[in-house]
């Protein structure tokens, strides 16, 4: 069967003062026990394409990375199932202050991690604050602003100068996992740039989670098995998980075909469209999004810099056609913000070649080539980005733009798309949390405005509506301010969003519980044998 969903959104939390109540073996999926009743049994087998770095979740910040980490460790909120629009109790439950920069969090009863350890204020304090120090790590701007406090031996405040709503679902982010602190020190943790824990934590667990790593390859597999003592809702269905790194969509299916794996995760919309009776597949938009870059600084992108130029490109375009490139789960971009986040615009932009004639007439532009820069090996949700620079070139070309593709590898791309040297570039967005303060770095002055040569100078009115939104303190005050900075983002700006692929996951109908999350992607926890 096959279903798709548009509510795995951006993290809320109602108004101020809001409570969060808490409440054997082989590789083959042949070997698996995934045929029960629901019991704990068998050995699941995952194929995914590895984007994985560590098993140290302080220094994780990667999609394979999260999948992982978020079976074995527990966060202070977490996301339940495919619900990613409000953070549910995990390890502790939440009270904020009326002016969102006081979060309080209770650690719930009887809570230990692994080993039996109970979990207290002091685990929380060092893990978060282990990722504040660690100044190389991916994650630590996640911790940015915000301080840490112990109140007693289960409660711990984080506090931030100025209102952020999004907190809640900052820490959802299994970066931000809280470790058992004295087992971690002992192998050499600590909470600044000496820490020396990583190469402990990649063969070993420290966490509260249903499963504990037992084996991590980063070129081929990671081994978990169930936790024992674990002691929270998400009881450990296998004995073992073992997380495959399958790099080909292609094999992929083969393998969950052939029975040689129970679930896939990077499988096109084509591929998942006739697979038939025997096999779940869940469909949706993902939180990524494909967008063009028109740069804003003259002595980058010369003609490009023009406003009218951006407004050709955002009228030149048949969305429609563009999105028969994705396949199933995808959708039309209807701004920066993806359509499931709220503030979203309901609506995208309508081709116009008319207006996009008149705005290319505007911006004096002569007719000379402009190069499209984009990544050629790094697919998004099963879409290539050489079919979609191809068709973009093709309808520029109607309105009267001379685009020429110029396609490099993702190592290659990435710094100049960073340095803000690119002119004219296809590229993508996902959110840093599941929420749609994740999409505000579009703005003027913001990161990927800044990418865009997009100054706030350049455009106050925006850059206030960012400011706007990133201050609020009602969730009715937040939601308008990202609904005015979506309108005005769609209307004006270097930007063109174009596509939010589809996520396909893919099961075996012997595995039950294939949830797709925001932040991780697959949802370990939730997978068990159907009955």
């Amino acid at each position: 069967m096959a279903r798709s969903y548009r509510h795995a959104a951006a993290a809320l939390i109602a108004v101020a003062a809001i409570a969060l109540a808490g409440c054997s073996g082989g590789n083959s999926a042949n070997n698996s026990n995934s045929s029960g009743s629901g019991s704990t049994g068998g050995t699941l087998v995952v194929d995914t394409a590895f984007s994985l770095e560590t098993g140290d979740p302080g220094r994780n910040y990667v999609p394979t990375g999260n999948m992982v980490l978020h079976a074995v460790y527990d966060t202070l909120l977490t996301f339940q199932g495919s619900d990613s629009s409000t953070p549910k109790p995990d390890l502790a439950t939440m009270k904020q202050n009326a002016d969102a920069t006081e979060f309080t969090f209770t650690i719930q009863d009887g809570r230990t991690f692994s080993d039996g350890t109970p979990v207290t204020a002091d685990d929380v304090v060092f893990s978060l604050d282990r990722v504040a120090g660690i100044t190389d790590s991916k994650a630590n701007f996640l911790m940015t602003g915000i301080t840490v406090a112990k109140v007693d031996d289960k409660t711990v405040t984080l506090s931030t100068k100025t209102p952020s709503l999004q907190l809640p679902a900052i820490v959802t982010n299994p970066s931000l996992a809280i470790l058992n602190s004295k087992l971690v020190e002992k192998n050499g943790g600590t909470t600044d740039e000496k820490d020396a824990a990583k190469s402990w934590l990649d063969a070993n667990s420290a966490g509260s989670g249903p499963y504990k790593l037992q084996s991590l390859d980063l070129t081929t597999q990671v081994v978990l098995v169930k936790n024992d003592k674990y002691d929270g809702t998400d009881k450990p269905a296998y004995d073992k998980i073992v997380v495959r790194n399958i790099s080909q969509s292609s094999t992929q299916l083969t393998n969950l075909k052939g029975g040689d794996s129970n679930v896939a995760v990077d499988l096109s919309g084509d591929q998942v469209k006739n697979l038939g009776d025997g096999f779940t597949v869940n469909s949706a938009p993902s939180a990524e999004t494909l967008f063009l870059l028109i740069n804003q600084d003259k002595n980058v992108g010369g003609v490009t810099a023009s406003p009218k130029f951006a407004e050709a490109v955002r009228y030149a375009l048949d969305y429609p056609k563009l999105l028969e490139l994705a396949g199933a789960g995808s959708e039309q971009a209807t701004g920066v913000i993806p359509p499931m986040f709220p503030g979203a615009n309901k609506t995208g932009v309508k081709q116009d070649l008319a207006k996009a004639k008149e705005a290319l007439a505007a911006s004096g532009y002569n007719g000379e080539a402009i190069k499209l820069q984009f990544p050629n090996d790094n697919p998004v949700g099963g879409v290539e980005f050489t079919p979609v620079a191809e068709r973009v070139q093709e309808q520029l070309k109607a309105a009267g733009i001379n685009a020429s593709l110029a396609p490099a590898p993702f190592a290659t791309e990435v710094q100049p798309y960073v340095k803000a040297q690119e002119a004219f570039s296809l590229w993508y967005w996902g959110p840093d949390y599941a929420d749609t303060s994740s999409f505000l770095p579009f703005g003027p002055g913001q990161k990927v405005g800044l990418r865009a040569g997009w100054t706030a100078e350049a455009d106050p009115a925006i850059a206030d509506l960012v400011t706007k939104a990133q201050n609020a303190t009602t969730v009715d005050a937040r939601n308008t301010a990202f609904s005015d900075y979506a309108k005005a983002m769609q209307e004006s700006g270097p930007f063109v969003p174009l596509i939010v692929p589809g996520i396909n996951l893919a099961s075996s109908d012997k595995v039950a519980g294939l949830e797709y999350n925001v932040t991780w992607t697959l949802d370990l926890r939730t997978l068990h044998p159907a009955k």
